[in-house]
């Protein structure tokens, strides 16, 4: 079985840009959180501050306790974005890649004679050797994994790091897997861990022994099926999804912790999904909204069904419609916006259908809102986001809230998520934001839990908030413990 997967993966690469821009930080522990509070978590971390025990989603407050040196800098998506393009570039001098399906890892699929091991080892060294040529290295650095398929190449870049390089033939499988644990194999999280333990998969080795049923009846699907054949080096062609949600969340910092907070960055992040929803020509028929708050389990949920539409001044007055019931809790007092002030907040327009495949309206007043959804696209398209924009959105906004984002999935478009506050000049591109959607917001969330069973003990604090980091503990963040364990929301 040949070579056919070259697979560069980018080390520590969120904070590896922020060593590169800050040649002073080469060699300090860097960890790069969403926003600079104490009970976040960091989002990347250096390989010198991974040798004290930080990495992604470790507690900001944890971090500093573990490394008092740590560097914190907030995340900045347009820069990590712009870097991306020029080591695509970079790359593409070396070799033709692949799809990125994540800002700092991509496929390079070999051809010919490339797939002769020394030719793909050579062609490895190139793209480091380019990196150095460009003065990217040493701060940006790659670990390299070839193997004959894109799931194996993958597998092996994580083996060595950083700025490894490691080779899986035929002859080298499957032994060369049986050092690992489930978890560092890609498609192996938490839950489908636990799945291959009832199995009775405890190892690597027993991983790669399971027959072709075993991982199946395992996986529970014929994803399992799918799984032996890649360990076995086979290729397998991409699984085509229909989209079924759209939608954006985030972590609110002190300042936005109310519920008038909670409600501008809902409008702002609905506002952002209906004109993503236009741009990719699909109507709605459902919403989801969701609020975390400070040291309450019970959260607010709602999922709202209605005739597929994709104009903003709809969906805006559903969720405002939606959220005065919340408001009602507050002013009945049955929710306590200082005792559990918002913590985190999405939306997601769900029931996507193509916008083609639905009868337009006919009354006049939905065709004047699908007017003005228009308008607003085509200003702020041409002008940056939100040079147009709803009022509700307005504090939002003054904070600047909810920034562009760089999910797993997708490099996002710039003139799509970016705010057109936010589009500075070159020079002060790194005072933009990032924060991974979904999961950095599951691990924030998590951080700031754990942050208050922590203040709950009776143990003893380092002088002052949390000084390392340069701020103040908001609003909030103390809350107390809530009276009761029903749900009032």
């Amino acid at each position: 079985m040949t070579l056919r997967c070259l697979f560069v993966d980018f080390n520590s690469y969120f904070a590896s840009v922020e060593q590169y821009d800050e040649p002073a930080l080469l060699g300090r522990p860097v960890a790069v959180v969403p926003v600079m509070s104490a009970t976040t978590c960091a989002i990347a971390a250096s390989y010198e501050a991974k040798a004290f025990g930080v990495k992604t989603g470790t507690p900001v407050w944890e971090a500093l306790e573990l490394c008092p040196d740590l560097v914190l800098r907030e995340a900045r998506p347009a820069r990590y974005i712009a870097m991306h393009h020029r080591l695509m570039a970079a790359i593409e001098d070396c070799i033709p890649h692949g799809k990125a399906e994540s800002i700092d890892e991509v496929p390079c699929w070999l051809i010919g004679r490339e797939r002769e091991r020394s030719n793909a080892e050579a062609i490895a060294q190139r793209i480091k050797q380019r990196f150095v040529d460009e003065g990217l290295s040493p701060a940006i650095r790659c670990s390299i994994g070839i193997a004959p398929n894109r799931f194996l190449a993958k597998t092996a870049s994580d083996m060595r790091k950083p700025d490894g390089l490691t080779v899986l033939e035929a002859e080298d499988l499957p032994h060369a897997l049986h050092a690992l644990d489930l978890r560092d194999f890609c498609g192996i999280g938490p839950a489908v861990e636990q799945r291959l333990r009832r199995a009775g998969i405890q190892t690597a080795e027993q991983l790669c022994a399971a027959s072709r049923q075993q991982l199946r009846t395992a996986w529970g699907s014929i994803e399992g099926e799918r799984y032996w054949l890649q360990l076995r080096g086979h290729e397998l062609p991409g699984r085509s999804e229909k989209r079924g949600s759209l939608g954006h969340s985030h972590v609110l910092g002190p300042e936005l912790r109310s519920f008038e907070g909670a409600r501008a960055v809902l409008f702002k992040l609905l506002a952002k999904a209906a004109m993503r929803l236009r741009h990719e020509g699909h109507l709605a028929g459902g919403m989801s909204i969701r609020i975390r708050f400070v040291g309450a389990d019970a959260r607010f949920e709602r999922d709202l069904a209605f005739a597929p539409l994709d104009d903003t001044p709809a969906l805006l007055r559903l969720l405002g419609d939606e959220l005065a019931s919340l408001e009602s809790d507050s002013r009945q007092r049955r929710w306590n916006p200082k005792r559990n002030p918002p913590l985190s907040v999405a939306v997601t327009l769900t029931q996507l259908e193509s916008a083609g495949s639905i009868t337009q309206e006919l009354m006049a007043s939905r065709g004047r809102a699908k007017a003005i959804s228009a308008a607003l696209d085509s200003i702020n398209q041409r002008y940056g986001n939100n040079t147009l924009y709803f009022g509700a959105m307005q504090e939002a906004l003054e904070q600047d809230a909810a920034p562009m984002r760089i999910p797993f999935s997708k490099i996002p478009e710039t003139g799509l998520e970016e705010d057109v506050a936010a589009r500075k000049p070159a020079d002060t591109a790194e005072e933009l934001w990032l924060q991974r959607e979904r999961q950095f917001k599951v691990m924030a969330e998590a951080a700031h839990r754990q942050a208050q069973t922590r203040a709950a003990k009776p143990a003893a604090r380092s002088p002052g908030p949390y000084g390392a980091g340069g701020w103040a503990r908001g609003a909030g963040e103390d809350s107390e413990t809530p009276e009761g364990s029903g749900s009032l929301f």
